[in-house]
């Protein structure tokens, strides 16, 4: 049965810490304040037309506190974010609670950049970071969460005017930041509106009067009628070309029902307001497969088929594809226009209980043919004999939607990818497409978190006319930006 909710936006109170002065992106480089679809997600902090590379690790020392987190910039350029042969080519800067000017203060398992994304949220043209710690304590009240907004600037990311979010009424174990999202959801405000996961639900928050401020929930959870529901993933993207961007909420069941589900709220002149189901997944993406002008949506769910009564299926990805209707057109329960996994013709690999197909997702142009194709992190994959190994398949776009003609598959193992297949390496628990370069393509950035006894590494992989390559692939972790990278776990988090 497909549960609803009401549409109305439920008014909640809100700590926020803030700063004031707000400048202005030059007028050539300018971001898209108040972002719709999902390639308007900037993420060029310094406004010089180059998207930057925001990567969260969670376990890092910051302050000599383990486990306190930060996260790193890399900023983009002509030549990208970097080479193999030299590694930070490009500038790059670390953040974190023990900063100087940052809010808060660097505890033992806050896990500041356990979520992380980008937004222009005060409309000056200069993206800010979105960094959420969800294991951070408000006084006595254990993992309550917060989030923390450091604004972008002509010289980049700044801690001067950064604030700190979080929720009104603090509960043990909320993880207020579990995840974290921004885009132009609401006619009500020019930039983009500010979405926090907790437990519970979903908070909303919006600049105005030199400041951001809460502006409404979704809960998610103990709503009469409806399962408990916990969110694990947030996307956004515009689903139906009018002018708003609409807000996907993935979430896990709390109860008997083992099925995830996600709430689709879409975008609109006085806010994002709930229109349907969908089905679920642990990870979530958004992007125009089809090229039709209208985004679509992809849901990682590695662990079970979708129907209940089928065998374990090494997970996979489902695929509704966004219409002048947005999603009204699917079916009850939100049965997907495509679904894929390794037993679908022409994908690599073979299905296998533990793989992890779909643990992780990304969309994004990497070949520049105008159709967004998918990455799809697989790090349960063993690679011969070697278990949980990890790779990264792709799949491309086209008009009919992704398809598995030039499909590729990476690993460790791969001719010219860094470093050898190691046993429980799940390379490929993080992937993101990214064009640091501005050439139209967008590079593969595939992580393993837990690779070096959980230090975690990021590897590079081109993009070209003909998709992803492997040559000239390069890796690094946090101390090759400067930062602790010993049990970081670097990579976890990456902006999309």
């Amino acid at each position: 049965m497909t549960h609803r909710r009401s549409t109305a936006v439920a008014a909640a109170s809100f700590l926020l810490l803030s700063g004031v002065v707000v400048t202005t992106a030059p007028a050539g480089f300018a971001g898209t304040p108040g972002g719709t679809y999902a390639d308007d997600r900037n993420s060029d902090f310094d406004g010089d037309g180059y998207d930057d590379v925001l990567t969260g690790a969670p376990g890092g020392t910051d302050g000599g506190k383990k486990g306190a987190g930060y996260v790193t910039v890399q900023y983009g350029a002509a030549g990208g974010i970097g080479t193999a042969t030299s590694v930070p080519r490009v500038r790059t800067a670390v953040f974190g609670q023990a900063t100087a000017g940052v809010p808060g203060s660097a505890e033992a398992g806050d896990g500041f950049g356990t979520a992380v994304a980008t937004g222009d949220l005060d409309t000056d043209g200069y993206d800010d970071a979105i960094v959420a710690a969800p294991g951070e304590d408000e006084g006595s009240v254990r993992d309550a969460g917060r989030v923390t907004v450091l604004y972008g600037s002509s010289s980049g990311l700044t801690p001067a005017r950064s604030i700190t979010l979080g929720s009104g009424a603090p509960e043990t174990d909320d993880r207020f930041g579990l995840s974290v999202a921004a885009a132009r959801l609401s006619g009500a405000t020019p930039g983009d509106v500010l979405a926090v996961a907790d437990r519970r639900g979903v908070s909303l928050f919006s600049y105005g009067a030199g400041s951001l401020e809460g502006t409404g929930r979704f809960d998610t959870a103990g709503v009469p009628g409806r399962d408990s529901m916990e969110p694990v993933s947030l996307t956004t993207g515009n689903y139906d070309g009018d002018g708003y961007a609409d807000l996907l909420v993935s979430c896990r069941s709390l109860v008997e029902d083992p099925r995830p589900r996600s709430f689709l709220y879409m975008g609109g002149a006085d806010g994002p307001a709930y229109v349907r189901d969908l089905s679920g997944g642990s990870a979530t993406a958004s992007g125009d497969i089809d090229d039709d002008g209208y985004d679509d949506i992809v849901l990682g769910r590695p662990d079970r088929p979708e129907d209940e009564n089928e065998p374990l299926t090494g997970g996979f990805v489902s695929v509704y594809l966004g219409s002048e209707n947005g999603m009204e057109d699917v079916s009850e329960y939100g049965t997907p226009d495509q679904v894929w996994m390794q037993d679908t013709a022409g994908v690599p690999g073979t299905a296998e209980l533990g793989d992890g197909f779909g643990a992780d997702v990304s969309l994004a142009d990497i070949d520049g043919d105008g159709y967004a194709d998918l990455a799809v992190g697989v790090p349960g994959e063993d690679i011969g004999t070697v278990a949980d190994a990890g790779g990264v398949r792709v799949l491309r776009g086209s008009a009919a939607g992704l398809t598995a003609v030039g499909a590729k598959s990476f690993d460790q193992n791969s001719a010219g990818v860094p470093g050898t297949a190691e046993e429980g390496d799940r390379w490929g628990g993080q992937v993101r497409l990214v064009d640091s370069d501005a050439d139209g393509r967008s590079e593969l950035l595939a992580a393993a978190p837990g690779e070096n006894t959980s230090d975690g590494v990021v590897w590079w992989l081109a993009a070209s006319t003909n998709g992803t390559v492997s040559t000239g692939s390069w890796s690094y972790g946090g101390g090759s930006l400067g930062a602790s990278g010993t049990d970081a776990r670097f990579g976890a988090a990456i902006d999309e």
